[in-house]
């Protein structure tokens, strides 16, 4: 059997990418270089498509029992929500083939590209060329700002998301839930996964505001304003500093459904990923409303990270690892089955994730993680994550380019 699947939420920022390339291009005068890569783009945004459904194209609302609930006709399986990922494989046996093909029955806010879902609708050269396409996209971008809505909490920070497979299995939810659907579908303030929580990371907050703040520099759209307006006076009234030292939220705590849903930041850090997430959705934000406290504190977040916690490999700050106790969690093996990794690593029940991977061993910083794992302290390392640097680099010039210091 072969099998693939696509994470949305790259896809959708290659989208971005060649959106803001579009732009450029046609800035200055050099749209026709890059039409093929234009035409794939818009092909991408085609297949993207899939994320709209549900993962076994079942009805969209109040969708319960696996064999009751009906399967979608048409666009009836559509939530028109970015989906986690949608996956297809098949037989490799030619000769009695099969094939299959899912998507996604829950969405999480925090995956949500609503500037994309506008690019394609609002872009000549990305639009995509099936027949219903671009209205599809155009129906995704207002149910995205619906969801946005729905789930935005008194203080104005963004809960979960919604779960048309309840338990991913189409149970029955409870009846707290039932009372108030989005579309029928049931709110779930950890969609998708569920260690850790996936909505207690305060980085999905700035990561989709982001996105957020940038349809609304681009399109000047009050809807999209009137939601940025609650998330950035409750960001930023959760933002100290003390000289170059700043603080951001880390963690969320969840209360309530919706419309009744709030947040308590349970924990702080000084985190450069998170921190520059923030100050990119501040930047954009603060460019097109001319909110000068906003700017100020987006460049006082990168003024601080830069100055603070350069390094010899980029920007990055030391961390306490509690995580890797998870080195000897069990990972199952099924009964009978052996194999081996190339280095020779045997793999064969009882396993563990350290006993499957022996080459950690060979780290420099080995002794630190053995230390703990035989009841020391957790080890503390700065890390180089690419998403953090990438984020540093992202908002530095992002900042640079939109204020032009």
């Amino acid at each position: 059997m072969y099998t693939c699947s696509v994470y949305i939420g790259n896809k959708c920022t290659y989208l971005l990418t060649y959106f803001n390339l579009c732009r450029w291009a046609q800035q200055n005068g050099q749209t026709a270089s890059i039409t093929n890569t234009l035409n794939k783009a818009a092909k991408l945004g085609d297949y993207i498509r899939y994320a709209f459904f549900d993962k076994y194209f079942k009805k969209i609302g109040n969708c319960v029992g696996p064999s009751t609930c009906p399967g979608g006709y048409g666009k009836d399986g559509a939530h028109y929500l970015l989906g986690w990922y949608f996956a297809w494989g098949g037989a490799l046996d030619t000769q009695n083939g099969w094939a299959w093909r899912i998507g996604d029955g829950s969405a999480h806010f925090g995956y949500q590209n609503p500037l994309t879902a506008y690019a394609l609708v609002n872009e000549p050269s990305l639009r995509p060329k099936g027949a219903t396409a671009v209205s599809d996209w155009q129906i995704s971008l207002d149910r995205q700002l619906e969801f946005y809505e729905w789930l935005q909490t008194e203080e104005g920070a963004f809960a979960g998301g919604a779960t048309n497979s309840w338990n991913g299995r189409y149970d029955t939810p409870p009846s707290n839930l039932t009372g108030n659907t989005f579309h029928g579908m049931y709110y779930d303030w950890e969609p998708v996964y569920h260690d850790p929580p996936s909505n207690r990371w305060y980085g999905m907050q700035p990561w989709s505001v982001d996105r957020l703040a940038q349809l609304y520099y681009v399109s000047g759209d009050s809807r999209t304003k009137n939601l940025l307006d609650k998330w950035v006076k409750w960001v930023l009234s959760e933002i100290t500093f003390q000289g170059n030292q700043y603080s951001i939220p880390a963690t969320l705590e969840w209360d309530g459904v919706p419309p009744n849903v709030h947040v308590r930041v349970t924990a702080h850090t000084n985190d450069v990923g998170t921190a520059s997430a923030t100050a990119r959705a501040l930047a954009y934000y603060a460019a097109k409303s001319g909110d000068t406290n906003a700017k100020t504190v987006a460049k006082q977040l990168l003024d601080g990270m830069w100055e603070l916690y350069q390094t010899d490999k980029g920007v990055s700050n030391s961390e306490v690892a509690d995580t890797y106790n998870q080195f000897q969690h069990e990972v199952y093996v099924p009964p009978g089955w052996y194999g081996q990794y190339p280095n020779g690593d045997v793999i064969q029940a009882p396993a563990t994730f350290i006993g499957l991977r022996s080459w950690y061993k060979k780290d420099a910083a080995w002794p630190k993680v053995e230390a703990h794992l035989n009841g020391g302290p957790a080890p503390e390392f700065t890390f180089h994550r690419f998403w953090a640097q990438a984020d540093v680099a992202l908002s530095q010039g992002t900042y640079g380019m939109l204020f032009n210091e």
